[in-house]
């Protein structure tokens, strides 16, 4: 049984392990984030105001600016911040779609981007392009050129790494192919920040939305960013005092602005030892589950994908009966933000599963605190939880047959 730790604790009955794999929905926050956190809640001051409590605040503000920038290698001028990643992918599509241009993105996007773009082009008929997924996750190619040589698209909007399956965007050659054609592009990088490296001296995106809860900071506070230079009309959402040079007005949340930025100091600290070893506790999660439960696969498995990323298919088993067989371990049967919808993930219908299947998937994310014992007990539970359903399912249809 594992020792009793923050993110893995003795169950309350013996022989239970709680663990947690669900990053991808919100990681634990780092001791540093919290610790900025508490110490930014226990001073006093507004961070526009001109009087001494007033300037620690900004510069508590500031200084977490520069921790972003730095793991993203870009200006802290390129940086406004937000309450997370929808406001942000809402700010980045409302400010640079044209009317009558068109705006491109891909039916694997997180709804903050996909609802927003339909929102956006509600009344111009054609305007919107989703592109379709191949079966491994990624974007076909083809139709993004297709739709960029076609011309008048203002927008290519193409999510870094896949919240359901981890999938990664190769976002150089799009950026390349969309400048081009004359396009903006905005990239939904909530995923992949503080799971994997992204140097944006190199990747030349224009705009890319986050959000700290991914990487370990506290929840209710993100960031868009906006390279410089970039052509954009001024279009706030938020209007008032014109904090954030205009783009994002209200009191700035010294709190949460503080921990992200020392969560986002962490993550540059640990980042590279971290990709390797959530990578190897990950194979090592689907290793011991698919070498032993029949009928399952690993969706996306043949593209590029975020280190702590699994999403598996159990044939003939339902995510939710599945994970009520499991309560000790937190995983997911789609996006969060998705909780409770009626249908099934559009990201797996989109790379062509059906709606048994996708109703048979579960998703773990791993992370920076996840543990070897603590992935050792999850796959040994997922395939209890797994034989047991199916034999119960079983069960009651040979009951149903007599």
């Amino acid at each position: 049984m594992l020792s009793e730790t923050r993110w893995g604790m003795k169950g309350e009955s013996e022989g239970t392990v709680s663990a947690y794999f669900d990053y991808n929905a919100t990681a634990p926050i780092r001791p540093e984030a919290l610790a900025a956190v508490l110490e930014a809640l226990q001073a006093v001051g507004n961070a526009s105001s001109v009087h001494h409590p007033g300037r620690e605040a900004a510069h508590r503000v500031e200084t977490a600016r520069r921790h972003l920038a730095d793991l993203l290698v870009c200006s802290p001028g390129e940086l406004i911040f937000t309450s997370g990643a929808t406001e942000a992918n809402n700010l980045a599509l409302r400010a640079a779609h044209r009317g009558g241009a068109r705006i491109v993105t891909s039916g694997a996007e997180h709804p903050a981007v996909l609802e927003t773009a339909r929102d956006l082009t509600q009344y111009e008929p054609g305007s919107l392009t989703v592109l379709p997924m191949r079966a491994d996750g990624l974007v076909e190619t083809g139709a993004l050129e297709e739709e960029l040589d076609r011309g008048g698209v203002s927008l290519v909007s193409l999510m870094a790494a896949n919240n359901e399956t981890g999938v990664l965007t190769d976002l150089v050659p799009v950026v390349k192919a969309a400048h081009a054609a004359g396009a903006l592009v905005h990239t939904d990088a909530t995923q992949m920040i503080g799971r994997l490296p992204l140097d944006l001296s190199e990747v030349d995106v224009d705009l890319l939305s986050l959000s700290a809860h991914k990487f370990g900071g506290p929840q209710g506070v993100g960031a868009l960013f906006v390279r410089r230079g970039t052509p954009l009309p001024f279009r706030p959402l938020i209007t008032g005092g014109g904090q954030e040079k205009g783009w994002r007005a209200g009191t700035l949340n010294v709190p949460g602005i503080a921990g992200a930025g020392a969560a986002a100091a962490a993550v540059s600290r640990d980042l590279v030892d971290d990709v390797a070893r959530v990578t190897q506790l990950r194979d090592q999660l689907e290793h011991m589950v698919t070498t032993t439960v029949d009928g399952c696969r690993i969706n996306g498995q043949q593209a590029p994908r975020l280190p702590g990323v699994t999403s598996i298919t159990f044939a003939g088993a339902p995510a939710d009966a599945v994970m009520a067989a499991m309560p000790h371990i937190a995983a997911s049967d789609g996006s969060a933000c998705a909780s409770g919808a009626p249908t099934p993930s559009h990201v797996l219908l989109a790379m062509g599963l059906s709606r048994e299947e996708a109703e048979c998937t579960v998703r773990f994310s791993l992370g920076y605190a996840t543990t070897a014992d603590e992935t050792a007990a999850a796959a040994e539970a997922v395939v209890r939880a797994v034989h047991q359903v199916r034999a119960a399912l079983a069960a009651t249809a040979g009951a149903a047959a007599h």
